[in-house]
């Protein structure tokens, strides 16, 4: 399945998802933009850019050479301490912002929690030393940053998690599984490791049998090694300190196999991670902008965990 079928198909909700923020409480907007780097970003270098497709999706970003964070506050006294940093899906070529980010931001910001959406930079050999690293670097420099300034937004600094969708499912799942090796300048030793993990119709895998060939292409190139294959492979990275996650899928998914979820779930079962997953028998993949009560048993999970009142 070629990328520029999920590009269709994403711009074909964009009617959807504007009716759908459209639906959400007024209060629920972006308070703030924050930069990711003062400074130059790392691993960067200047090159020649690919063009950009002719016809650019609603919804949808295309590149990214500032990464930064979008704030959604919840309302005043609404707030539970609890942050979540999310990244959006699309196969490590495009951000699928609007429906995977900022609606999702808006979802959480009713129920307190304080949401960040993370606008991280695409794999993209002119601009960067090493595209493999891109995406994650940008990952641990936003969790880093909401750690760092917990007070400034009253969070609890062990109440910060992230949510991914698709290849963004992927990052996040990177992030809960490399934190000891940081990518990005850490002076202060912050914890990079979030405190609970939330995957949708993710990408977890690099290994031929599992993996979106699509993802792992614009990641890691068209002929990895089989180190660096294993090395993003998530499920081979678990171990017994990986944050609680909570898995979601739909088991029609004829885009990235449900399997990458029910491999990383038994990976942590096994380890006695506490993990939960909830799978739909139809929906396909991007389910959620069909289905907009996704966030159900997501929303009980995270009360039995005591991330939200």
């Amino acid at each position: 399945m070629k990328i520029k079928f999920l590009i269709i198909v994403k711009a074909s909700l964009a009617g959807f998802l504007l009716s759908l923020q459209m639906l959400l409480p007024a209060h629920a907007k972006a308070q703030d933009t924050l930069a990711l780097y003062n400074e130059q970003v790392p691993n960067s270098k200047q090159g020649k850019l690919a063009p950009l497709p002719s016809k650019l999706s609603p919804g949808l970003i295309y590149r990214v050479i500032r990464p930064s964070l979008e704030i959604y506050l919840p309302n005043a006294g609404t707030a539970n301490g609890t942050a979540v940093l999310i990244c959006p899906g699309g196969s490590y070529k495009v951000l699928t912002y609007n429906g995977e980010g900022v609606a999702t931001a808006k979802a959480f910001a009713q129920k307190g929690i304080t949401a960040f959406v993370l606008k991280y930079r695409l794999p993209d050999d002119s601009l960067m030393m090493d595209k493999s690293i891109g995406p994650l670097q940008d990952a641990q420099q936003a969790i880093k940053l909401i750690r760092e300034n917990a007070a400034k937004w009253n969070l609890n600094i062990n109440k910060i998690g992230v949510a991914g969708f698709s290849a963004g499912g992927h990052l996040a799942s990177t992030l809960a599984t490399h934190y000891r090796q940081p990518v990005t300048p850490n002076a202060n030793n912050t914890s990079l490791r979030p405190d609970f993990v939330i995957l949708v119709y993710p990408v977890v895998s690099m290994q031929d049998s599992l993996t979106h060939a699509d993802s792992r292409r614009n990641l890691l190139g068209n002929h990895p090694s089989a180190k660096l294959i294993d090395l993003y492979s998530n499920e081979l990275q678990v171990d017994a300190h990986t944050p609680p996650t909570y898995l979601t899928h739909a088991g029609d998914d004829q885009l990235v196999d449900v399997d990458n979820s029910i491999v990383f779930y038994e990976k942590l079962r096994h380890l006695r991670v506490p993990v939960e997953m909830h799978l739909f028998p139809k929906g396909g993949h991007g389910f959620i902008f069909g289905m907009p009560d996704w966030t159900v048993p997501l929303f009980n999970w995270m009360k039995r965990g005591k991330w939200i009142n």
